[in-house]
Parts: C-alpha cells; structure tokens; sequence
C-alpha cells in the first residue's frame, strides 16, 4: 500500500480505454450522486488497481473488477493527501481487458473547481448551477479516474437532472427521456481525450447560434435575458475556428462547439473540448456599457481557447512540465487571430505587452525555466503563469521571426497531424520546426526553455566595429551565469540597412565596414529590431543618445520606441543606469500618439512615482508635475468626448491617459470627471460617461474621497449594487482602493472580503494607493486565516500575496513579510511569496541607489518646469 503515496505518477499497471460516467446533481442540496464503469487494460501483473480521486465517498461494496469473471477487492482505500484510490484483491487480475465499476457521492462545491456550484438570479430568485473546472488535476473531484494528461480515453456521459434546465458537455445529445421532474439526458461519445478536459453544465441559459461554413454549429450560452451580449465572441469564434482549420490543415475535431459564461470562474476561461466555458467578462460584450479593452478581452480570449481546441486538446502536452506548450502556444497564436479579424488593433504592437510581463517575472532569480518539473499536483498551479504563458509565447514568436512565417506554419502542421489525438513533448515540436527548416531548433531553443532567465545585450561602439556582449540578466542587478543562443537583429540608420545573425557566445564583434553599415559614425543603431527577441538591450551613452533623437524626430517604429523605454526602464530598477537618465528618456516621449507605447509609458510613470515617494519624497510633486506636463499633449488631442469614427486604440487610450492624469493629481482632469461622473449617477444612459473613461472617472472620484467627505464613495457603491455587468462590477472594484486615505482604503478591502464580491473578483480589490500600503499588508495579517480558507485550494490566494506584498521597498519590510509567513507557508504559495519577497528588496535596493544619484534633485526639477 504505501509503495504508491508521494509519488508523481499513478502506476502504469493499468491503462484507462473508455468511460462510462454517470452523473445526478442535485442543485438544492448541493451534492451529486454518480457511477463510472471504466474500460481497462490491465498491462502486467498485479494485485492492485490505483486511480485518482479526491474529495468523494466511495460506496466499497460496489466496486467490481470484471474481466474473465468478477473480482471483488478485499480493500478499498482512498488516500487523501495524495488524492489516490488504491483497490487491492486477493488474487492477481488477469491481463487483458476488463471492466472496473464504481459508485460514489460527492459535494457540489464552492471552490470554483472539480463538480462546483455557481450562483445566479433568475426572475428575483437566487439559483444553484452546476459546473465543472477540471485542469489541472481535479477531474478527480467529480469521479474516480487516471486523472493525468497523457491518459487519454472515450468518454460517454450520461445526466439526471431537473427537466426544466439546460445540460451540456463536450458532445452533442443523443437522446433526452423526460420522466416527471427528471431527465436522463445521454452524449455522444467522445473523441480520445484527457480526463481534464472533460465538461458538465447544468443551469438556466439563453444562447445565440451560428454556423462555420463547413457547417459545424457553434453556440454562446449565458444567464437568461443577456443572450445578444453573446453576438460578439459568436462572430469571433465561428471565424476563428474556419481560420485556424486553415492555418493548422487539420477539420475542427467535433461536430459542435459551445461557449459559455459561469458567473463564478476562477480562471479567465478553460478550453475544455466542445464545451469552452468562461469568466462573464472574457465572453459577454454589451454594445452600451463595455469598454474597446473589453471587447479586446473577449476577442483574444476566445482566440485563445479555440487555439487549444487544436494545440493542447487534439495534441496533447505528455505531462505538466511541458504545460508552456499549451499555452505559451495559444497565447501566440490568438494574436495571429486577432491580427486577421481586427487589422486596425495593431495588435502584434501590443503583444509587446505579453513579453514584458514575461520579462518583468524571469528578470527574477526565484523564477523558473518554461519546462519545469512538476512532482505532485499540487505545484502544478504555481506555473499557470507569464513564464509558461508570457515568456512561451514570446519565445515562439521569436523562433518564428527566426525560421519565417511559412516555414514556421508549414512544419507545425506536420507536427499536429503526427500527434493528433496523442501526446507529445516539448522536443517533439522543436523536431518538427528542425525537420521543416533544415536549421538547429533543438539547440537554439533549449537555451531557451530548459534554463529560466534571459540575456541583456550590451552593445557599444569602438572604431567603427559594434562590440556585443550578453550576460543574463536580473532584476536584482545581481550576476546570473545563463548563456544562450541569441537571434540578434539589428538596423542601421535605416530599417532599409539590415543585418541578422546567432550570438552563440559570450561576447562578439561586427565590423561596420564588412557589414556595409556605412554611417554607423552618426545613425542610430537598434538592436532586436521591432522588439521580436525575448532579451535586453544595453547601449553605451552615444548610441543611447542617438536613439533618444531617433524618438524625438520619430524615425522609429511604434515596436522599437516601446522596446527602447521598456529596456531603459528595467536597466533602471537593476542600478545599470540613473533614474535622471530614465526620466530624460521618458521626456522624448512628449508626443508620443501610438496606444501600446503610451499606455507602457503610464505604467512605467506610476512604478516610477511609487519608488519616488519612498526615495525622495521631497521631490514627488516635481515628478507629478512632470508627467502631467508629459501626458498633456495626448490628452489634449484625444479629448474627454469620443469622436465620430476614431480608432479602437483611441479609445482605449483615452481612458488609460485620463486615469493617469487622474493618479498624479491634475485638478482639472478631477473636476471635469467629478462633474460627468454625478451626471452618471444621476441617469446611466448619459452620453458624459462612455464605458471607456469610466475607470477613469471612477479613479478620479476616489482620488478626492476622504472619512470626511465619503460621498463620492456611497455613489460608486451604489453602481456596483445596481449593475448586472460583470465588467462594471470589475471597473468599479479596480477603482476603490485607489483612495489615498488608510481608513477607507481598509473599508474596501472589508467589502472585498463580504458576500457582496464573488471570490472570484475579490482580487481585483487589492489594487491600493501607495497611502494604503501599510493597511492592506495589516489586513492580510489579520484575515489570512479567512482567505486562506476561503482561496487556499485554488490560485486565486496568490494574487493576494503578490498584490499586497510586492510594493513595498524595505529590507526590514521583506524579513517581516518572511517572519509572518514562516510558519503559514503551503506548496501552493512558496513560489509566489519567493518572488514577492525578493521584488520588495530589489524595490529597497533601487530607493538606496535613487538616494545616492546626485544630480537627481536639479534634474527633476528642471523636467518638471519644461512645458510641452
């Protein structure tokens, strides 16, 4: 018995074929009855069948084994800590195949994964709707199974549920017996699958239903009364599907795909097969009341999941560690989607948003490879992501910049059609793109993917001859000892003067001359050219200054100008060069029009501010003044009123610039939000404040709130009663703690924590004013013990963490942070509370060199006084 505890993998004793699930939720009680009948092949010799299964009681007088006759085990035993069912018997069961039968009940939970419940209104009246969320490892919770990727099997699920709702799963119905109050409602078998995508719904629904041209039927489900929110991720995903058939050369593999919005969801969305399920905001588009970056949201989002209905469910990753090719995969690939449906949303610009979050993570020392060994389910969370999504996508996306667009498409294709209805590995694809392109995949990627971290390139100019050198590079400004093989691009002057070649060791030189770069005596030089390459640059002080004119006379791309600020940005937290240097660059940026690279600017100003404060206090007003005299030219252009015909990207923008000049305290942004948002309160429909600078009005509002003067507050509380918009809800919640006073940002944090915030939302609540900081790590302290019982089992609880933790710039704050959580650690936040930690001290590291700059003060003040 005890040869199968603590181990990663079940035995391989047995091999699952197919299963029979049946399932009986009951929707009041919050339970559910079921039986599984199970196709087995019993591969060698043993006395011992060994599944997944957790959270259930099992009725051990029905368990039975049958093949040449039945056997009845003598033992029947579920191990909760590592989620196994161990069934011994007195003899050996013969090889060859049998069928296993077991009955067992479980619990209708409210942890948002395994067979859960989900609570909505219909007509006045609080309902229970049942759903599943099975991956990673919970498929388990809902029936007795070999509940890993690589054991795929059929499924035929049959449902006994209350005749008046709606069921769904991944197959179309075969047949429907009403009897009274009940239905048995029976699905087609499925396809060869992985027990984690399997799916079960059960609730009231309205939906909307359209056709590829291929003539598979595709659907959108949610809540009664909000079917024509659904039209938009519909029109999505049926021209989504019919591109990625072409793309991939491979049919969609079923004859149906449904869509549908859970009003509790933990994730953004979960792609199971057929039967796609989603948080409200990544699904729902309301003409009215949502904003472009929703609609954005959707668009991706759906992207994404319909990608895996190809790479992830027909190809399926052989176990957790090769997880980044699931969805560094998807990620990649629902830009390309996006790319096709909306051409106008410049949305490879803003896949430069992926890689950054992806760099922000692996710039630390406590980050992890893209394959990462995983030894128990529970660390598989942890690694759900920007290193497994972010950087994965990232990666791909610069291989493909390196073999070209029809090489890339051609040789993926050739791996799906390989792999489908299997497993694959990580090094299975890299053969693939190897075979199809004749160049070292193998070798150039696993200097990627098997070591975390990446390089800074440091380049400079000595007698006409460029010298390059990498070193990994960190946060911390620390010395990592990573080398890789680095596609460098680089263009000169011009995008016209070109040159491409692998850096494959530590440092190398180009000479101008041989490499027909003529001017390189006066032409700006750009490394990673539109920003394709997962690395850093680094250039000496004339280049910089050459690309600082480069941006100011706007000879670059919107890619490059983002990759040049990002860069000199993170140089910066690292102690590789001043904040005045920073500061001045940000200053070539006055006219900056282009969305990805404003709304990258405004991120880097509040982190900026925040490490000011603690820094040099003194001098914050100065560094407000700067960037409100810095976002003044794009706010004036763009305007409070949309215009007839703008762009998308407009109006994203506008809400971003407005809430920033809201944040650094410009008084005539806060007056005029004040004034459109009591015109709001006043009549929802008012033409004063469309969805896309709602936010913004909403931020400003809290900026003025105070225990005195509470009004602004009570009004936003009201709309968030008064909606049913799971997107207003969020604007609203991402607003509140914004407030600069400690007392009511606790009592945000409080209502975060009441029943009127799904869980699911709850985290949106954390995002604090810098004045709130030291109130939110004292709530943390006090609630933990609820939020740790009410978040503990999912990965919602390390966003808490993070949120909380990570602004603070202390060294003393980081060991008190360690101290408290010494004796309250758990698998699944040790990841999350390392890199926390170690974010507070490289904050403390960057305020002691900030302090330290001796020009900073006259600098400041000199940027703050230039009018634009």
């Amino acid at each position: 018995m005890d040869q199968f505890k603590g181990q990663p993998h079940l035995p391989k004793f047995a091999v699952p074929k197919r299963y029979d699930i049946r399932l009986k939720p009951d929707l009041s009680a919050c339970t559910f009855a079921g039986s599984v009948s199970i196709d087995l092949d019993i591969v060698t010799d043993t006395k011992f069948i060994v599944l997944n299964a957790a959270d259930l009681s099992v009725n051990s007088g029905s368990v039975f084994f049958t093949s040449s006759k039945v056997f009845e085990p003598v033992k029947v035993d579920l191990v909760e800590a590592d989620e196994i069912l161990v069934l011994e018997f007195a003899e050996t069961l013969p090889i060859g195949v049998g069928v296993l039968t077991i009955q067992f009940d479980g619990v209708l939970n409210d942890k948002m994964k395994g067979f859960y419940k989900s609570t909505y209104e219909h007509q006045g009246e609080k309902k229970n709707m049942a759903v599943t969320q099975f991956e990673p490892a919970d498929a388990r919770r809902c029936f007795p199974c070999w509940d890993e990727p690589a054991c795929k099997a059929k499924f035929k699920i049959t449902l006994d549920v209350p005749s008046e709702l709606v069921s769904l799963s991944n197959m179309p119905i075969v047949e429907e017996k009403v009897d009274g109050p009940l239905k048995t409602v029976s699905y087609q078998e499925t396809p060869i699958m992985s027990t984690y995508l399997v799916a079960v719904v059960v609730g009231l629904f309205d939906y909307v239903e359209d056709h590829t041209s291929d003539g598979i039927k595709v659907r959108v489900y949610c809540q009664v009364g909000k079917a024509n929110q659904g039209n938009f991720a519909l029109h999505v995903a049926v021209k989504t599907l019919e591109l990625y058939k072409e793309y991939f050369s491979v049919q969609y593999p079923l004859p149906k795909l449904d869509m549908i919005a859970i009003p509790d969801f933990a994730a953004g969305a979960m792609e199971n097969y057929g039967l796609v399920t989603y948080r409200e905001t990544a699904l729902l588009f309301d003409d009215k009341h949502s904003a472009a970056a929703n609609k954005q949201r959707v668009a991706t989002v759906v992207a994404h999941e319909l990608a895996h209905q190809w790479f992830g469910n027909l190809v399926t990753m052989e176990w957790w560690t090769h997880l980044w090719l699931n969805e560094g995969f998807a990620t990649w690939v629902s830009y390309l989607a996006a790319d096709s449906l909306f051409p106008e949303w410049k949305i490879w610009t803003q896949f430069l948003d992926e890689t950054t979050e992806g760099l922000r993570l692996d710039g630390l020392e406590e980050s992890h490879p893209i394959e990462v060994e995983i030894n128990h389910a529970s660390e598989i969370d942890e690694i759900f992501d920007a290193i497994s999504y972010r950087k994965g996508a990232s990666v791909i996306r610069m291989l493909q910049s390196y073999l070209g667009a029809e090489c890339f498409q051609r040789s993926l294709a050739a791996y799906i059609k390989k792999y489908a209805y299997s497993n694959a590995k990580t090094e299975h694809l890299w053969a693939a793109l190897e075979e199809g392109s004749g160049e070292p995949v193998n070798k150039l990627m696993n200097s990627w993917t098997r070591q975390k971290g990446y390089p800074v390139v440091s380049v400079k100019l000595k007698d006409q001859k460029l010298e390059f050198e990498q070193s990994q590079f960190l946060s911390s400004g620390s010395h990592g000892d990573g080398q890789w093989i680095v596609p460098i691009t680089l263009c000169c002057g011009s995008y016209d003067v070109k040159k491409n070649f692998l850096l494959q060791t530590k440092s190398e030189t180009l000479d101008a001359k041989e490499a027909s770069l003529a001017d390189i005596r006066s032409a700006w030089v750009k490394l990673n050219v539109h920003q394709t390459g997962f690395y850093r640059v680094k250039y000496d002080e004339d280049l910089a200054a050459r690309l600082r004119y480069a941006i100011e006379k706007k000879y670059l791309t919107e890619t490059d100008r983002f990759g040049i600020l990002d860069d000199s940005f993170a140089l910066c937290m690292a102690r590789h060069q001043s904040l005045v240097l920073l500061l001045t660059l940000m200053g070539a940026y006055r006219e900056e029009l282009e969305y990805t690279v404003l709304s990258n600017l405004i991120t880097i100003s509040y982190k900026v501010t925040r490490i000011a404060a603690d820094a040099a206090p003194e001098l914050l007003d100065y560094i407000n003044q700067f960037f409100i005299n810095l976002f003044q030219y794009s706010a004036e252009k763009l305007g409070w009123d949309p215009k007839q015909g703008e762009s998308h990207l407009d109006s994203m923008l506008r809400g971003e610039i407005l809430t920033a000049l809201a944040v650094f305290g410009h008084d005539l942004t806060l007056n005029e939000a004040s004034r459109r948002f009591h015109a709001f309160v006043d009549d929802r429909n008012t033409p004063l404040l469309p969805p896309d600078i709602r936010k913004a009005a909403y931020v400003a509002v809290m900026q003025r709130v105070s225990t005195s003067n509470r009004s602004g507050y009570e009004s936003l509380l009201r709309v968030y009663r008064e909606t049913d918009l799971s997107q207003e809800k969020t604007r609203i919640l991402s607003s509140l703690a914004s407030c600069p006073d400690p007392n009511i940002v606790l009592e945000v944090l409080n209502f975060v924590l009441s029943s009127e915030v799904r869980s699911q939302d709850a985290v949106f609540g954390l995002a604090v004013s810098k004045e709130g900081r030291e109130t939110a790590w004292t709530w943390l302290k006090d609630k933990w013990d609820h939020i740790s019982k009410t978040w503990g089992s999912g990965f919602l609880i390390t966003r808490f963490i993070s949120a909380v933790v990570s602004p603070f710039a202390s060294f003393e704050k980081a060991k008190e942070v360690e101290d408290f959580f010494a004796s309250r650690t758990k698998p699944s936040i040790v990841r999350t509370l390392k890199q926390s930690i170690e974010r507070v001290n490289i904050n403390a590291k960057w305020v002691q060199s900030i302090q330290n700059e001796k020009q900073l003060a006259e600098a400041v003040k000199e940027l703050a006084e230039r009018k634009y």
